[in-house]
């Protein structure tokens, strides 16, 4: 039983470091595009608070988007993978 809580801690150590690796690679993708959508803009003010502004809001509206709440499934998917495979070998 140790053996399991083992495994279990090492599965969530892992997976929270994967799980922090994509939620900053996704802002920082995030906020690169907000940046280059600005810069390619037609907009009249081009100075470094606006483009700051812009990308503050943009990063705002990420952060409640889809996409972020996806990368949550780096839990569930593998969660729901081992208790399939528990489920498949022991009652099928």
């Amino acid at each position: 039983m140790i053996g399991a809580w083992r495994i279990l801690l090492l599965g969530f150590v892992v997976l929270s470091a994967v799980y922090v690796y994509l939620s900053i690679r996704g802002r920082w993708r995030a906020k690169h595009a907000l940046e280059a959508e600005f810069d390619a803009g037609e907009a009249s003010d081009k100075s470094e608070a606006a483009r700051e502004k812009f990308v503050a809001e943009g990063l705002e509206v990420y952060r409640h988007s889809l996409r972020r709440k996806l990368i949550l499934g780096v839990y569930v998917v593998p969660f729901l993978v081992v208790i399939t495979m528990v489920y498949v070998t022991n009652y099928m």
